[in-house]
């Protein structure tokens, strides 16, 4: 889930309109999990093709790429590498949550209990290794480039941003701002009517901006002091100090100069991590140089977008190729087409 930082920053309401042109470096795990927890049948299970292959990620990612496309914001999907060891306590949680929600969500079909079973549902996205690899096909068919992180995706995003070779970074998370992303952009990817979880009702979800400079001079605080309540509030590579949240941390960081200080003046509960190697690890992140070249958009491969939607997973093949229509602004009638208007 990342580090909770919503009570403290401070946010302002953008619109595709004004991120037309701009190059955002997208979390792919984080939106491809997105996908895979609301992109799902009123029963809860997901998307499914003729063989009884998951799909969701695969509809996700090409419907809401080619809705980016239209739009004029130019996408490029970060993937993680390996995890920091720091992180394994926090995966293997994870993986016990979802194992406790599969086995209450076999109890509730059995009983009928229909709609509890939906919502339980959720918590059981899995993200596999094929549908990694899926994922980059698909984007390479349409010619939206893709980078390899070596570890953290946030952390490369926010490199990339820090560098400037990308405008923004486009995640649900706020880690990108601890890892020091200049500008962070929620919604990117879920923009749109969504219901409400357990009430019949729909809200419009709008893309929103984060800003590091403004919010650092807002609070009145360093980066490194930002860190630090992420640290007291809990990050995915430590569980943080109990009853201890953004608001209360950013009032210990305020009052204190070190994080020594910090953790004597909360005693044996602040104990239990190591903070300085935490810290490091999003002051210095593992990442890789990216140049433009990295970055140029490629040719649409029409052909192998048929073959591996509509042939191999039964996508509707009006409906794939009206979306593409639509984001690369030109009749498709040949086998290739390209992202003209980036050049």
């Amino acid at each position: 889930m990342g580090v909770d930082l919503a009570g403290i920053l401070q946010k302002h309401p953008t619109s595709f309109e004004e991120l037309r042109g701009k190059r955002i470096a997208i979390d792919a795990f984080n939106t491809l999990y997105q996908f895979l927890t609301i992109i799902r049948q009123p029963d809860g299970t997901p998307l499914q093709d003729s063989r009884g292959r998951i799909t969701s990620h695969l509809s996700g990612l090409f419907y809401r790429t080619c809705s980016l496309l239209e739009k004029g914001i130019r996408p490029v999907f970060v993937f993680d590498g390996e995890p920091s060891p720091l992180k394994a306590k926090t995966i293997a949680e994870r993986v016990a949550r979802k194992r406790e929600a599969e086995e209450a969500m076999k109890r509730a079909i059995a009983e009928g209990r229909t709609a509890e079973a939906a919502m339980l549902a959720q918590r059981t996205a899995r993200l596999t290794r094929e549908m990694v690899e899926e994922s980059k096909k698909l984007l390479s068919l349409l010619g939206v480039p893709w980078v390899q992180a070596p570890s953290e995706g946030e952390a490369q995003c926010a490199a990339m941003a820090a560098e400037g070779i990308v405008n923004a970074v486009g995640s649900q998370d706020y880690d990108s701002i601890l890892f020091g992303a200049p500008v962070l952009v929620r919604n990117l990817t879920v923009a749109g009517k969504r219901k409400v979880p357990k009430r019949s009702i729909y809200v419009d979800v709008e893309p929103e901006e984060f800003t590091l400079s403004e919010n650092l001079t807002h609070l009145g605080i360093t980066r490194q002091k930002l860190i630090w309540i992420g640290l007291l509030a809990g990050t995915d590579f430590n569980e943080g100090v109990h009853g201890i949240g953004a608001k209360k941390g950013l009032k210990l960081v305020t009052e204190h100069e070190s994080f020594d200080e910090i953790t004597k003046a909360l005693g044996p509960r602040a104990e239990g991590f190591d903070s300085k190697l935490i810290e490091d690890l999003f002051m210095n992140p593992p990442s890789v140089k990216v140049s433009e070249d990295d970055l140029r958009f490629g040719e649409l491969r029409r052909d192998g977008i048929i073959e591996l939607m509509y042939e191999e997973h039964d996508f509707s093949k009006e409906r794939l190729e009206s979306s593409l229509a639509k984001a690369f602004n030109e009749p498709l009638d040949s086998s290739q087409a390209s992202l003209k208007k980036w050049f």
